[in-house]
């Protein structure tokens, strides 16, 4: 086979790569979006008593409101 043949070959394989390539990009996304799919499947929803979430936070508001600094509206600006 001769050097010529060779570089034809090569070139031939270029361009139908380059005229293929968007069809490519599809498949390896096509592939990227199945993986996510398969790894979102796994995900749970986890559910916890929402009496005792509501009293904690409740309690925590009242916490951090309580240790806020505050300032005496009638007393004159300086």
């Amino acid at each position: 086979m001769s050097v010529f043949a060779i570089v034809l070959l090569v070139a031939a394989a270029a361009l139908l790569v380059a005229a293929e390539w968007t069809r490519l990009e599809k498949i390896g996304d096509a592939r990227a979006k199945r993986l996510r799919a398969r790894r979102k499947a796994r995900f749970r929803v986890v559910h916890s008593e929402p009496e005792d979430d509501d009293d904690d936070f409740a309690r925590s508001v009242e916490r951090d409101l309580a240790s806020l600094p505050t300032i005496d509206e009638h007393e004159p600006r300086r």
